[in-house]
């Protein structure tokens, strides 16, 4: 397993899958394992994917200092890794809330960002809101499937501050089109740290900043493609398509019929997607 050093001294651990130009490739979670993204959806086929394990994940070391885990200071962990790779510049996707990490990254580091992926993205970074009655919406266009009652009911929960940690449990059908063994089996990939102190002070104060990230990104002149799914509760179309408004160069795919992980759900129309677009 490829290694390099954090500037704090961490050894993080990477995973290179595929030929062609390295796409840098940063998990969400937070702080999940880059193994669940596999080879987003054949991915490889076109570009050598560098999936990073972020500090405390996988095969990554545990840091010494707990605080360490914050987006904003993750940010330094991608740069020690551009660098590793010895590359001006990299092309960049995050997913769900490695997203967050990439725009903060690209807000940083503009200069070093040659093509950017938001896939299905979180949007803490840069203060968009999801409004329930949109979750709502969205959880209820599945409405006819057989583990609905139950995942709803986990959902209203959530949104009245009652979650508990079976509450998110219920919800997963929601992040999968097909809820099934194959859903399942990639689920646990995930696991990780979900639920964790690490995981919490990923988006600990000081973690985000979206006025300077948006105006960091209104001046970002680089190529950017914004993925999102149709049935994806946790980054609906309708904000990932506020996002993509944030950026002078952006695009936005909206994949029908996919949920939060669209190279599960649909791996030939994402990573088509992804391919023409980097291309």
């Amino acid at each position: 397993m490829p290694t390099f050093t954090a500037p704090d001294g961490t050894q993080l651990a990477y995973h290179p899958a595929g030929e062609g130009p390295p796409l840098v490739c940063l998990p969400g979670g937070p702080l999940h394992p880059a193994a669940y993204l596999g080879d987003l959806g054949g991915l490889t086929a076109h570009r050598r994917l560098i999936g990073l394990d972020l500090r405390g994940s996988g095969a990554s070391q545990v840091p010494a200092d707990p605080a360490s885990y914050r987006c904003d200071r993750l940010v330094a962990d991608v740069e020690a890794l551009r660098r590793h790779l010895g590359v001006d510049r990299v092309d960049l996707l995050g997913h769900s809330a490695g997203a967050n990490l990439a725009a903060r990254y690209a807000e940083r580091h503009p200069e070093r960002v040659d093509r950017l992926v938001l896939c299905t993205p979180s949007t803490f970074a840069v203060g968009v809101d999801v409004p329930g009655p949109v979750r709502a919406e969205t959880a209820r266009l599945r409405q006819d499937e057989p583990w609905f009652p139950e995942a709803y009911a986990a959902l209203e929960d959530v949104a009245a501050g009652r979650a508990t940690a079976a509450s998110w449990e219920a919800m997963a059908p929601f992040m999968y089109a097909r809820w099934g063994d194959e859903a399942r089996a990639h689920r646990a990939l995930g696991d990780g740290l979900r639920g964790t102190e690490a995981a919490a002070a990923y988006g600990a104060e000081g973690a985000f900043d979206p006025p300077a990230t948006r105006a960091a990104l209104a001046a970002f002149d680089r190529p950017v493609l914004l993925v999102a799914g149709e049935l994806d509760l946790n980054s609906p179309p309708a904000a990932v398509t506020e996002y993509t408004a944030l950026f002078p160069d952006a695009r936005l795919t909206v994949l029908p019929g996919v949920s939060h992980f669209p190279w599960v759900d649909d791996p030939r129309g994402f990573a088509s997607a992804v391919a023409g677009f980097l291309a």
